[in-house]
């Protein structure tokens, strides 16, 4: 039997889309950017404690002189953040908790199960069916506030995020932040959400997709399209042209290999809880790579070895949420 068409991976160039989506991104992150934040790693893990997580065998590729570079206001790091800053993906936490705030109906919880504990074992992600997902995800919070959102996902946050933070690679992000660096997030989630997120782990701000509000109140539709891939891409292009950033001397991490037009982007690219096709790019270009996760499974699989029937069950109800059916 033929796998579904949305589990078919497609390649695709950056589009007029794409790049409407990275401009937005980019302009919407330097309107909320953070800077001068310090304070405790609101994760839970004493960040001189995280880089002793890291096994000596999780580090691959070639040494590199001292970086980030002390001093240097030209570079920047951009972090994707699901399975790579963060266990799972966040748009799956923000669903289970608007499941738990009855935002969807629980009878729907089946209808989705199946596909969802599909998605995450095979690790894939198709920009297509994400977009529809989020198309359906957009009718939920359409005619709601963008404060009454962004309220939920403080809380969220606190309920399903915090403790899923990766304590190596956020101390990846503090070493680039000890050096006077700019640490962005990047990633496909809502940007309200990947903001909450930045902020409470002191990074500067987020690249996320940017959907359209008038007067405050969601519309229900995007401005371009959801930042992933290529559009990945297009904003970091365009957040570093705005910062005056030479990308050359920038930082990207990433899990997959989705994000490569964003990783190729910057001179030092990192590959961070590889899937199987990122790792063997990594490999082939020399790019590092580090892995934090417990077992070489998770290799294959394209989730945290972890994960488990708890991860399964919240991605399903956050699967309800991104595929409710439209009115």
């Amino acid at each position: 039997m033929a796998a579904p068409g949305w589990l078919t991976p497609r390649r695709r160039s950056a589009t007029a889309r794409s790049v409407l989506a990275g401009e937005a991104s980019a302009e919407a992150a330097r309107k909320t950017a953070l800077t001068g934040l310090e304070g405790p790693d609101e994760a839970g893990t004493d960040l001189a404690d995280a880089e002793l997580l890291e096994a000596p065998e999780a580090v691959e590729g070639p040494s590199e002189p001292a970086f980030p570079v002390a001093g240097d206001d030209l570079a920047a790091a951009f972090f994707d953040l699901d399975n790579t800053v963060m266990q799972g993906a966040a748009i799956f936490h923000f669903g289970r908790g608007l499941y738990k705030r009855e935002f969807f109906r629980r009878r729907e919880l089946a209808r989705f199960a199946w596909q969802q504990a599909w998605f995450r074992l095979a690790g894939v992600e198709d920009p297509e069916h994400m977009q529809d997902a989020r198309d359906s995800a957009l009718s939920i919070v359409k005619g709601h506030r963008v404060s009454e959102l962004m309220a939920i996902g403080e809380e969220i946050y606190d309920e399903y995020m915090a403790e899923r933070i990766w304590p190596g690679t956020r101390a990846l992000a503090q070493a680039h932040l000890d050096a006077g660096q700019k640490v962005w997030l990047v990633t496909a989630a809502p940007v309200e959400t990947a903001t909450i997120i930045a902020r409470r782990l002191g990074l500067t701000g987020a690249l996320g997709t940017v959907a359209e509000s008038v007067d405050g109140v969601y519309t229900g539709r995007l401005v371009g399209e959801p930042l992933h891939g290529p559009a990945k891409a297009e904003a970091v292009r365009a957040l570093a042209a705005a910062e005056g950033l030479e990308l050359e001397r920038c930082a990207a991490y990433s899990d997959s290999h989705n994000d490569i037009p964003m990783l190729s982007l910057v001179g030092h690219p990192y590959a961070i809880n590889p899937d199987t096709k990122l790792r063997k790019h990594a490999r082939i270009n020399d790019w590092r790579l580090r892995d934090y996760r417990t077992g070489r499974k998770a290799v294959k699989v394209g989730v945290p070895a972890a994960a488990g029937v708890g991860a399964i069950a919240g991605g399903a109800a956050a699967a309800i949420a991104l595929h409710r059916r439209r009115k």
